[in-house]
């Protein structure tokens, strides 16, 4: 529990949520963190995100959630046994560029929707919303990591996107607890399908990219059962999961996972404005495929954000107001039941090889196992979200304080998802990836992933999600 950066992922999140709970106390401790306007003058960018704090400027709330995050991130750090000294400095880079890039993405001209622009007096804008700041985010990530390698070395200890969001996903929970408690019923439904949706999906996706691994490409089951996994489930989790699990040198894990990162980054930049042209009216549909689609929980979950931008804005262009939160939920929540089968498929596969393949000789597989290959941040994701219904569903007076309480974590959220999408580009060196020959198994990923999963992907979606729309706001 202290040297798992799972389990650092879920003890942060946690203490970032059981602060803003104080608030219901009616004490306010994260009320200081910084929320970003969009914006024409960068004086009016910046603001405290609780009117308790309204006297403070917007660049010393900035400054405060900077240090905030600085302490408690070098802190698991050093528990992680990473250096402390050069995660602080790495860290301080990659959350002030990634910030910067997010307060690019909500200039007015990218970020206004049409019923805004009035407002600020401009004539147009590409309607993005502020989530635009994820792709700048990642646009400069991958000119770092590609132009200037020497700068992403010297990035490394801190260039952790798998860490960032899931401490994301854990603050997410809480945010999501509150609207579902708002709409129990569409919450409800969006859990029961997502859960369904994954098990057909995935029993369809795993056994053909296995298949189609060794029986077309040849390649032996220690490449072919990682790559399925990491193709079929959520990517780079999944793949050294399942290479652990059935023994596989280290270089199998460290090449699917270069792979999953290049193609989360292709389906990252194409998938949203796919479901912006095509799935505009069915927002559910299109949140569940983003979730069912890219791998990796970073880009899936920031591919859902974009995704959600993109059909609440092209809405609001149509008159029709979508309530924040539900595609996003959508593709978070199918991503995490995606993530409970890791520890599940890891434990089968390490029985099947254990006594079906190999037969090592006194080795046992026990259900301790299971406990160990559980993504952790998923626990954090399901208390979070537990406690806000909760307390929402037996107190409804509680509802205006717990929208507060969600307003000062989503600053945070917002920050982790941000820094995802910037270490996403910095750890994608496409040069890197050609040198190390993995030109047999792009190809596998490329045929298995846009030949068949991204399309099994969309047909389940469209067979648990059509009809489905997110409450409508007035």
């Amino acid at each position: 529990m202290k040297a798992s950066e799972d389990w650092w992922a879920l003890w942060i999140g946690l203490l970032v949520f059981a602060l803003s709970l104080c608030t219901l106390a009616g004490a306010d401790l994260l009320g200081w963190g910084v929320t970003t306007q969009v914006w024409l003058s960068p004086a009016k960018a910046l603001a405290p995100v609780s009117k308790a704090y309204a006297a403070l400027p917007g660049v010393a709330s900035l400054a405060l959630t900077y240090l905030f995050l600085l302490a408690i991130m070098t802190g698991g750090a050093a528990a992680l046994g990473l250096d402390a000294k050069r995660f602080a400095a790495g860290f301080s880079v990659i959350l002030w560029a990634s910030y910067l890039c997010w307060l690019a993405g909500n200039n007015a001209y990218v970020a206004a929707t049409p019923d805004k622009r009035a407002g600020f007096g401009i004539g147009w804008s590409l309607s993005l919303t502020g989530e635009a700041g994820f792709i700048v985010a990642l646009a400069a990530g991958l000119a770092i990591g590609n132009f200037l390698p020497g700068v992403a070395r010297w990035l490394e200890e801190a260039t952790r996107p798998e860490w960032y969001v899931k401490i994301a996903i854990v603050v997410l929970g809480g945010a999501l607890g509150v609207q579902a408690a708002g709409a129990r019923g569409l919450a409800t439904a969006v859990l029961f399908r997502g859960f369904a949706a994954i098990v057909e999906a995935y029993l369809i996706y795993w056994a053909l990219v296995y298949l189609i691994a060794r029986r077309v490409f040849r390649l032996t089951r220690e490449w072919a059962a990682p790559l399925a996994s990491g193709i079929s489930i959520c990517g780079v989790s999944a793949a050294i999961a399942t290479a652990a699990a059935i023994r596989a040198r280290p270089v199998v894990a460290i090449m699917v996972s270069s792979l999953v990162v290049l193609f989360a980054v292709v389906e990252l930049i194409v998938l949203p404005f796919a479901a912006e042209a095509f799935l505009a009216h069915q927002p559910l549909v299109a949140g569940a495929w983003m979730g069912l689609a890219v791998k990796t929980d970073g880009a899936a979950v920031a591919s859902g954000a974009i995704t959600e931008a993109l059909l609440r804005a092209k809405a609001a262009a149509a008159g029709i107001t979508y309530q924040e939160g539900w595609i996003l939920m959508t593709t978070t929540t199918v991503k995490v039941f995606i993530d409970m089968f890791i520890g599940v498929w890891a434990l089968v596969l390490a029985l099947v090889w254990a006594y079906g393949i190999r037969k090592d000789e006194g080795r046992t597989v026990s259900a301790r196992d299971l406990w160990e290959r559980f993504p952790k941040f998923v626990l954090g994701y399901f208390v979070t979200f537990a406690a806000l219904l909760g307390l929402v569903a037996a107190r409804p007076g509680l509802l205006d304080a717990a929208k507060l309480t969600t307003a000062e974590t989503n600053v945070f959220r917002v920050l982790f998802f941000v820094m995802t999408f910037f270490t996403i580009g910095l750890a994608s060196n496409f040069a890197k990836l050609r040198e190390e020959g993995i030109g047999r198994l792009a190809l596998v990923y490329v045929v298995c992933l846009f030949g068949f999963i991204v399309w099994i992907g969309l047909a389940v979606s469209w067979i648990f999600f059509h009809g489905m729309t997110p409450p409508r706001v007035g």
